[in-house]
């Protein structure tokens, strides 16, 4: 990331716009592990009856529709956002996809 940030920008922008492509290519890959874990939350809640795993589906679902403005906000807003908040983007999504990933890990843990 470092090596993005300091890299020389071009006329075009095209550190910029790998950024951006990126920030939006982690936003798709965290709705996918959402859509994964509200899949073994409901199938845990069905089986258990217990009241834990709907507060983790309740949790699961807001984020994915978070995830889903975020996505569709990135690809159809990527004109207005300045050069110096593209960086920021991109971190977003790529913490927010290594903390899914890492839900994940401890949901399957067995």
């Amino acid at each position: 990331m470092d090596k993005w940030l300091n890299a020389p920008r071009s006329a075009d922008g095209e550190t910029l716009d790998l950024m951006m492509d990126m920030a939006v290519i982690f936003a798709s890959l965290n709705v996918a592990v959402l859509v994964g874990l509200l899949y073994l939350y409901t199938r845990i809640a069905w089986r258990s009856r217990a009241v834990y795993p709907v507060g983790l589906i309740i949790f699961a679902s807001m984020l994915l529709v978070q995830n889903l403005v975020t996505g569709y906000s990135y690809v159809m807003m990527t004109p207005f956002f300045g050069e110096s908040v593209v960086p920021y983007l991109f971190a977003i999504s790529l913490f927010e996809f290594g903390g899914l990933l890492a839900l994940a890990k401890v949901t399957l843990w067995q």
